[in-house]
């Protein structure tokens, strides 16, 4: 898993150098090299590998990934959206580029995703690359990402929302993307209808099990443990898994969904899902 980021992390940094004009290539280059699990990414190259192909086919659409997270969280930061201050460990962009570059950043940085994706991509067809790019477009629209921070940022304060809503929103502010990455991994590695198919269940359980796990931690561990800010939600009134169901059954779900997401994978090549399983396993027990 540590190769996976790293080869990222390299294939990151050559596809964002610093050139004119500077200021919003600081700032894109901030964000995209704030370290973060790089979880989506992973799974990305992951399911390209579990359906045959090698990581160099599925490489810029796994930046392309990136891209857009790291931009969903520039945008999701900022002080009209979850006003939080840290992100990674790290002053959040706004904090250190101001609001109008972060904005402007993170602006560039989706049309990047894109750019980057179809320019960079060898050896495989125009249209399988067009249908990813549709398909990375299509997890982080209105029905996708930005969908799910708008019923994020309408359930604050809510004396009504419940368990159905809460998993509502995390399917489209956090598995939309992830299931998109799967897809796009395995589509681009030639998987089979059937292997293209059980991925994104899998990556809906490690989605909602990563979430479960984030609200305990945010009441359960110091922003100094986690890297970013927490109780936020709490003082916010946002609805959590902790505050619905109790610390101990938050903890139990998240068990059954690593159980689930484990099953998920349990007709495919042991080995080549052993990385997903770890994956899994470090989502849980980080």
């Amino acid at each position: 898993m540590h190769q996976k980021i790293n080869s990222v992390n390299q294939a990151l940094d050559s596809a964002v150098p610093l050139r004119d004009p500077v200021g919003i290539h600081k700032a894109l280059r901030y964000s995209l090299q704030n370290g973060g699990k790089r979880i989506r990414r992973i799974l990305c190259i992951a399911a390209c590998e579990l359906v045959g192909d090698q990581e160099s086919t599925v490489m810029p659409a796994a930046c392309a990934v990136e891209m857009i997270h790291s931009m969903s969280l520039m945008q999701n930061d900022l002080p009209c959206m979850d006003n939080d201050v840290l992100q990674r460990g790290q002053p959040s962009s706004h904090v250190v580029f101001g609001e109008n570059v972060t904005v402007l950043a993170a602006d560039a940085l989706l049309a990047l995703a894109f750019e980057h994706i179809a320019a960079k991509t060898v050896g495989l067809p125009p249209l399988m690359v067009a249908g990813a790019i549709g398909e990375l477009a299509r997890s982080f629209g209105s029905e996708g990402v930005m969908g799910g921070q708008f019923l994020d940022l309408m359930s604050e304060g809510s004396s009504e929302a419940g368990l159905e809503l809460l998993e509502l929103i995390h399917l489209k502010t956090s598995a939309s993307l992830l299931e998109a990455s799967v897809v796009v991994g395995s589509m681009m590695g030639g998987g089979s209808s059937e292997q293209t198919g059980i991925l994104p269940k899998f990556a809906r359980s490690v989605v909602l099990l990563g979430q479960v796990v984030d609200d305990i931690l945010d009441v359960t561990k110091s922003s100094q443990e986690l890297g970013k800010t927490t109780g936020k939600d709490l003082a916010a009134s946002k609805i959590t898994y902790p505050k619905l169901m109790g610390i101990e059954k938050s903890w139990e779900f998240a068990e059954k969904l690593n159980r689930d997401a484990q099953d998920i994978l349990s007709g495919l090549d042991k080995e080549k899902a052993d990385p997903l399983i770890a994956m899994v396993n470090y989502v849980t027990y980080r």
